[in-house]
């Protein structure tokens, strides 16, 4: 059997776990409100921490970065090459951000990338979290700190792992551009992505 159609089944299953967002699956198992329809309107731990405090944010953060670890871990087991782990990778990232189900409204990707980082550069997704900690606490703006992190992650991933440069700047790419709003308002001296609770209309799932 070709080895194409393994990989591209793990390239498949790997978006569709990253489409699991953590946030709406553990507000709904915990009774919450919807945190697409509440704070920032997104799905990721920073906003339910906003939205519905720790603990919930907690799970939320485990979820997201434990989510794309089953498929990394077969990928590895198979002793595939790097950067088709790293296409492994970017699938559970582009699924978080653009999932299958929930209308296609998903998250920035921060949680699921420092998932992806543990196992594919370890050293970086600490880095990059201690940087994210830092700043968070600091500034007191979660974009802020997701911003740095994802430009810190290739210049960490040149000096702590430097045959994954590539792939972890492709992740932090798709961050990016997941926080393009984000930069826009914080150009203009904004804060943040927020929008007014009254202009969002309820879940129709």
């Amino acid at each position: 059997m070709s080895p194409v159609l393994p990989i591209a089944t793990l390239v498949v299953a790997g978006y569709l776990s990253g489409s699991l967002l953590g946030a709406v699956w553990v507000c709904r198992a915990l009774g919450r409100r919807d945190p697409r329809y509440a704070g920032s309107c997104n799905p990721g731990f920073s906003n339910v921490l906003r939205v519905h405090g720790a603990a919930p944010a907690a799970l939320t953060l485990m979820v997201d970065a434990v989510k794309a670890m089953p498929v990394l871990w077969i990928a590895q087991r198979e002793a595939l090459p790097l950067w088709i782990q790293g296409a492994i990778g970017l699938s559970v990232l582009v699924g978080h951000s653009y999932p299958a189900w929930h209308r296609g409204r998903g998250g920035k990707a921060v949680a699921s990338a420092f998932g992806v980082l543990l196992m594919i550069a370890t050293p970086v997704a600490w880095a990059c979290a201690l940087c994210w900690v830092l700043l968070a606490w600091f500034s007191r703006t979660a974009a802020v700190a997701s911003l740095a992190a994802a430009l810190l992650a290739p210049l960490a991933s040149y000096w702590l792992a430097r045959e994954a440069t590539l792939v972890v700047s492709a992740f932090s790419a798709l961050v990016l551009v997941r926080h393009a709003w984000n930069i826009r308002c914080l150009g203009r001296g904004g804060t943040s992505d927020l929008k007014h609770e009254d202009e969002i209309k309820p879940p129709e799932e």
